[in-house]
């Protein structure tokens, strides 16, 4: 995706509960976004979080990325990825693509050509020692990643233990669904920050509720307990900041 705004500093807090924001993006395209935003630019190690719904003929043509990582995590539909590398691919429903801009690259994101394509994109800054690294690109299909059955529930390991999904940051990424009553819990290493996102439902994230279209920031919260009130879907993201100044232009992460 293409981003338009510019940052240049962070908003901390322990914890927080935001709404998102509907912005127009790309070719045709509006997307629910949590940052970058004027008010709320980024939470580090995380620079960007849009939760997008594309039909036919819209999307994200051809644009350059520079000095950070993303990840673009399918719901429905499927997304046709191109870049300069050479790379070409259609990620499905329950596959991710990630790419890594590093030092630059140039690529498109086009949905499916029929139906909607559901799904989010997260951006991952790149510590300074890495902002010039190579550029690459990883596909991983949905049947690779690990998928836990709990009680009341299930989990899907987008990035962490076992999934075949690599960064170069210390992140966890799961997406869940839980019935009606159900609980996870989750222990978190020290210092990481992030947010849990709620796309259906209702929960009680370390007893705060949370509704659809509101994510919940921490800021090194230990763990996680999470209740559903009602049959929900949710993600999970956390990270170990990097503690260095984050600043974009557009498309850029320097």
């Amino acid at each position: 995706m293409i981003v338009t705004e510019s940052i240049e500093e962070e908003v901390v807090m322990r914890t927080q509960i935001r709404d998102v924001t509907v912005v127009p993006e790309g070719d045709g395209v509006d997307v629910k976004r949590l940052m970058p935003l004027r008010e709320f630019m980024n939470f580090d190690p995380f620079v960007m979080w849009d939760h997008f719904n594309i039909g036919p003929g819209r999307g994200f043509p051809d644009h350059p990325h520079r000095g950070f990582e993303a990840i673009t995590y399918i719901f429905a539909g499927g997304m046709n990825h191109k870049d300069n590398l050479g790379n070409e691919s259609f990620v499905t429903a329950g596959g991710a693509q990630r790419f890594t801009a590093g030092s630059g690259m140039v690529h498109s994101e086009m949905p499916a050509e029929s139906g909607e394509t559901n799904g989010i994109q997260l951006w991952i800054n790149l510590p300074k020692r890495l902002k010039q690294t190579e550029p690459g690109y990883q596909q991983v299909d949905a049947a690779e990643f690990p998928l836990l059955d709990i009680d009341g529930g299930q989990v899907k390991i987008v990035v962490g233990e076992n999934s075949p999904l690599k960064l170069k940051t210390n992140v966890i990424y799961q997406h869940l669904k839980l019935d009606k009553g159900a609980n996870y819990k989750l222990t978190l290493e020290p210092a990481m920050r992030g947010l849990v996102y709620l796309m259906d439902g209702c929960i009680i994230v370390n007893q705060e509720k949370l509704k659809s279209d509101q994510a919940w920031f921490a800021e090194d919260p230990g763990s996680l307990n999470i209740q559903a009130e009602e049959n929900s879907q949710f993600m999970i993201c956390m990270g170990l900041p990097h503690a260095e100044p984050i600043r974009q232009y557009g498309p850029f992460v320097d």
